[in-house]
C-alpha cells in the first residue's frame, strides 16, 4: 500500500488531498499545528478504512520532522512526500518597505528550510519506493512580481529552485512544484481579507490536478494546477 506524509494537512488543500488519497487506497501521516483540527481531519480520513497518523507540532522542529518519517515507515515505507505547510510572514501582506525582517525569516524557515529538511530526513524512505515522489507547494507568487507579496513569493521562488535541484540531483524521484492557484482558504484571506473570494476554486476542486499529476507520473518539474485541470 502507498504512504504518503502530508504537511499543513488539518484544512485546506492539505485536508482535501488527504481525503482524496486516502480515497484512492493511501494511508496517511499529517501534520498540522492545532491538534484538535488536525485530529477531526485524521478520523474523517480514517472513515475511508485507511490507516492514519496525525502528529501535530512544527515542521521547523527537527525532532517532530523525524517523527513525521518514522511514523511512515512503521505504515511500511514512504511513496509521496507533500510539503504544503506555509506562513505568509506577513499577515495580511505588506508592501516591502513595510515587511517585518522577522517575518521573513520566519517564511523562509517554515516554507523553505523546514521542507528541505523534511526531505533530507525523507529521502532513504523515499529513495526505496518503487515511484517515490516529492511535491513542493508552490504559488503564482513565486514567479510573477504581485505588490505586497514579496516576501511570501521569494520564499516560494527559493522553494522552486530547491525542486528544481533536487530533481537534478535524484532522477530516480519525481519532484514536483506545484502552483495551485487562487483558492478559498484560510491563508488566502489573511493574506487578503478585503478581497472577496467569490469565483475563487475551493481546494476540493483543485486537487484532481495532483491527481493527474500522480496518475500520470510525469517529469519533475513546476506545474501549474490550473492549467492541468484544463487538460482533462
Amino acid at each position: 500500500m502507498a504512504v504518503a506524509i502530508i504537511t499543513g494537512a488539518s484544512k485546506g488543500l492539505g485536508r482535501a488531498l488527504a481525503l482524496a488519497l486516502a480515497r484512492r487506497g493511501w494511508d496517511l501521516v499529517l501534520n498540522a499545528r492545532t491538534p484538535q483540527v488536525l485530529e477531526r481531519t485524521a478520523q474523517d480520513v480514517r472513515t475511508h478504512g485507511r490507516r492514519v497518523t496525525a502528529l501535530p507540532g512544527d515542521v521547523t522542529d527537527a525532532a517532530h520532522r523525524r517523527d513525521l518519517v518514522a511514523a511512515a515507515g512503521a505504515l511500511g515505507g514512504l511513496d509521496l512526500l507533500v510539503n504544503n505547510a506555509s506562513v505568509l510572514g506577513a499577515q495580511p501582506l505588506v508592501r516591502l518597505d513595510a515587511h517585518p525582517l522577522a517575518g521573513l525569516r520566519h517564511a523562509l524557515e517554515v516554507n523553505v528550510v523546514a521542507a528541505l529538511g523534511l526531505v533530507q530526513e525523507a529521502l532513504p524512505l523515499l529513495r526505496q519506493a518503487p515511484a517515490g515522489t516529492v511535491i513542493a507547494l508552490s504559488s503564482e507568487a513565486a514567479a510573477e512580481p504581485f505588490e505586497t507579496w514579496g516576501g511570501y513569493g521569494a520564499s516560494k521562488a527559493a522553494l522552486d529552485q530547491l525542486a528544481a535541484v533536487l530533481a537534478v540531483e535524484e532522477p530516480g524521484l519525481r519532484v514536483w512544484a506545484v502552483d495551485p492557484g487562487d483558492m478559498r482558504t484560510d491563508l488566502y484571506r489573511s493574506a487578503a481579507p478585503e478581497e472577496d473570494e467569490e469565483g475563487r476554486p475551493l481546494p476540493e476542486q483543485v486537487v484532481p490536478a495532483f491527481l493527474r499529476l500522480l496518475d500520470g507520473r510525469a517529469p519533475s518539474g513546476r506545474y501549474g494546477a490550473p492549467a492541468l485541470l484544463e487538460q482533462r
